[in-house]
């Protein structure tokens, strides 16, 4: 690697680090149940949003109501998006007059957004019209990261209470999560876009005349171009940092309106982690132990950065087959990549992006070396919870913390404990479910894709160890909630919206029930002191046991998968 890489990965660790802490402390005001500046501040606009929608904040739910509740909400929120996709050619601010989507496609983005994937099987400015993009995609950008939030906090207090019933109010929760996190840090990011040349507007689509007339494909003269506008910043904010991913236009963030500069380069990957990186603090706080979140985020990254460093080494080093032909690659591997960021971006997004269940993209995933994409695959079958979505990478990553202490517990041959509270058979059942349920996706659905004539058909250009690879990739971030995808093969088809709408509801939804299942379990539960025999989750020795658990679980579910795809077309890449 070179030095130029080494300060661009290290500036960008120490911003984030640098942020998380204060960031963190807000999030943990905003959440506490005595008063405080942060909620007095908007107290009226939260007391009114209650009294419009006929909340009393100061009735508590069971873990059981506040599923429900969950569950409603956002499968409300799926069938409105459903129904606007379906009919968005009679509808107001549609410029561009864009037809109907089919049942499938507007199943598929439906669930997409609802489940904070925003896994997109169509271009954003050639599909979708301004209303769909603002009243659909964008607020359930703000609905999906706010419900991620919302049963983290439950999960939390899931730890702190002691002889409880209850877990909290989703819908007080929901309106904190939207009103004190998620609008004010859009509100600022939109601006900085805005500034930098993002368009924000309602303006139809404008056709100019080329500097430098071209041909297109059937060698036709092409003398204009059609520059497509809109509302864009403000849809890219929330997208970024409430790790929904799903880019306003077809081509995610290496389009020059949706990324123009690398400052918003910089900015946009860096909100990707922001959030997620910050609530390990909050949780940190809320538990009044802040070096147990402390020693989330450190398991965390002990898994990116090595990560981060493979990704960038293997995209600078080039592929071995045009240094065979004598092709300058002193820029490394510059296919699928802009040349306003170069490989150092273009790799450390990558990495960002699957780490945090996002999904955008600012270069072509299919055009990494096999290496190169093998580190942001993997991110993803880890169960995206190496900084993962909003509040659901940290409720993951403590299911991982369950089964790391259980694992423990039985070396030692006693009950293990987490946070003061014992982990019995109910709880390791349900870490376990939200553990393994990602994984059972990702391979059941692959296995179907291959193994069908209607999946194999997918693949448009690439067949052998790389189609495989597009396949497996597009089912893993299905199944984990990420939206990023392996171009080379046509994934809007009615069996791809299917099978893909299938993984993206059952990897979001069951895990979240199951989290608040563990987290009521866990309030009913008293406290227990700690003792000569309680292992410490805030030492080192538990940061490695914790990534530890992580990576076996991913190796052992998904190490053959990647022996028949990356791995293998790596050794076919370099004559082995």
């Amino acid at each position: 690697m070179t030095v130029n890489a080494l300060i661009q990965i290290g500036l960008f660790l120490a911003v984030l680090l640098l942020l998380a802490k204060p960031l963190g402390n807000y999030m943990a005001a905003v959440f506490s149940d005595e008063p405080n500046r942060v909620t007095r501040f908007g107290g009226r606009v939260e007391r009114m949003v209650y009294r419009l929608c006929g909340i009393s904040p100061d009735e508590e739910m069971s873990w059981m109501r506040y599923s429900l509740a969950m569950l409603i909400f956002n499968v409300a929120g799926l069938l409105v998006v459903y129904l606007l996709l379906r009919v968005q050619t009679w509808l107001p601010l549609n410029p561009q007059k864009m037809a109907n989507l089919p049942p499938d496609l507007a199943m598929n983005t439906a669930i997409s957004f609802a489940s904070n994937t925003n896994w997109q099987a169509y271009g954003g400015e050639s599909t979708l019209s301004y209303l769909s993009q603002m009243l659909g995609l964008s607020v359930q950008n703000f609905a999906s990261a706010a419900t991620g939030i919302a049963v983290l906090i439950a999960v939390i207090r899931g730890f702190v209470r002691r002889s409880s019933r209850t877990i909290g109010n989703f819908w007080v929760d929901l309106t904190r999560g939207t009103l004190y996190i998620l609008l004010p840090l859009s509100f600022v990011l939109s601006l900085a876009l805005m500034w930098q040349g993002v368009p924000q507007n309602f303006s139809a689509y404008r056709t100019v005349p080329l500097v430098e007339a071209t041909t297109d494909a059937n060698k036709a003269p092409v003398t204009e171009q059609s520059l497509p506008l809109g509302p864009a910043a403000s849809q890219i904010a929330i997208k970024q940092l409430g790790t929904n991913g799903g880019g306003y236009y077809g081509a995610n963030s290496a389009y020059p309106y949706e990324n123009p500069t690398p400052l918003t380069d910089f900015l946009e990957v860096l909100s990707i982690l922001l959030i997620s990186a910050a609530l390990c603090h909050t949780f940190g706080k809320m538990v009044g132990d802040r070096r147990q979140g402390w020693a989330l985020l450190a398991a965390m990254l002990v898994i990116f950065v090595p990560l981060l460093f493979a990704c960038t080494a293997a995209e600078q080093a080039g592929n071995p087959a045009f240094a065979a032909l004598g092709v300058d690659q002193a820029a490394g591997n510059m296919e699928g990549k802009e040349t306003r960021f170069g490989v150092v971006d273009s790799a450390r997004w990558a990495v960002a992006t699957t780490a945090a269940s996002n999904g955008s993209v600012d270069a072509a995933h299919d055009s990494f070396t096999p290496l190169g994409g093998l580190a942001p695959l993997w991110l993803m079958q880890l169960g995206e919870v190496i900084f993962g979505g909003v509040g659901s990478g940290l409720y993951g990553m403590l299911a991982f913390a369950i089964v790391a202490v259980f694992i423990a517990g039985l070396m030692v041959g006693r009950t293990p404990e987490y946070l003061g509270k014992k982990i019995e058979a109910y709880e390791m059942k349900m870490a376990s479910l939200v553990v393994l349920i990602p994984c059972a996706l990702v391979v059941i659905g692959t296995a179907i894709a291959v193994a069908t004539p209607s999946g194999v058909a997918g693949l448009t250009t690439n067949t052998g160890t790389h189609g495989f690879s597009e396949i497996l990739y597009n089912l893993t971030s299905a199944s984990n909630n990420n939206g990023s995808a392996f171009g080379g093969m046509n994934a809007n088809t009615p069996f791809y919206n299917t099978l893909t709408g299938i993984c993206m509801f059952f990897a979001r939804f069951p895990l979240a029930i199951g989290m608040l299942a563990i987290a009521g379990s866990l309030a009913a539960k008293k406290h227990v002191p700690p003792s000569a025999g309680t292992l410490p989750t805030h030492t080192p020795l538990f940061v490695v046991l914790l990534a530890i658990t992580v990576i076996v679980v991913g190796a052992l579910t998904f190490l053959p998968a990647l022996a028949l795809g990356p791995i293998a077309e790596q050794l076919a890449m370099i004559g082995k």
